[in-house]
C-alpha cells in the first residue's frame, strides 16, 4: 500500500475509534511528542494507540478465539490484554457508570467564603 493510502486507513481507523470510544482523534499524532504522541485521547484520560493491518493480526484473533481476554506477556515486558471492541466497552462503561455514582454520592465540598 502506498504511502498515503496507508496513512489515511490509518487516519480512518483512529477517527472510527474515537468515535466508538466518545474520544478525540490526537492531529498529528504521529508526528507530535510528549504527550499528544497516542493516536485518540478518550473521555476518562486514557490515551490508545491504534493499529491496523490487512490481516497481520491473523495470530491474535486466533489466539483470542471465542475466550474473553487474550492475556500476552514478552520477556521484560508488561502484560497484555487483547479483547473484542464490543468486551473493552462493557467494561469501559461500567467503570465509567461507577467512577460518575462515586462522584455523585461524594460531591465536592463548597468552597468557603470570606464574608
Amino acid at each position: 500500500m502506498s504511502g498515503r493510502r496507508s496513512r489515511d486507513k490509518g487516519n480512518r481507523r483512529e477517527l472510527e475509534f474515537a468515535q466508538l470510544c466518545g474520544g478525540q482523534r490526537v492531529p498529528l499524532s504521529g508526528a507530535a511528542g510528549g504527550e499528544f504522541c497516542e493516536d485518540v485521547l478518550m473521555p476518562n484520560g486514557w490515551r490508545a494507540q491504534v493499529k491496523s493491518r490487512a490481516d497481520g493480526f491473523k495470530t491474535l484473533y486466533s489466539a483470542l478465539g471465542n475466550a474473553d481476554v487474550l492475556a500476552l506477556k514478552a520477556d521484560r515486558k508488561a502484560w497484555l490484554i487483547v479483547m473484542t471492541a464490543d468486551q473493552f466497552l462493557e467494561v469501559y462503561r461500567t467503570i465509567k457508570e461507577v467512577t460518575l455514582r462515586e462522584h455523585s454520592d461524594n460531591p465536592p465540598a463548597e468552597p468557603r467564603g470570606t464574608a
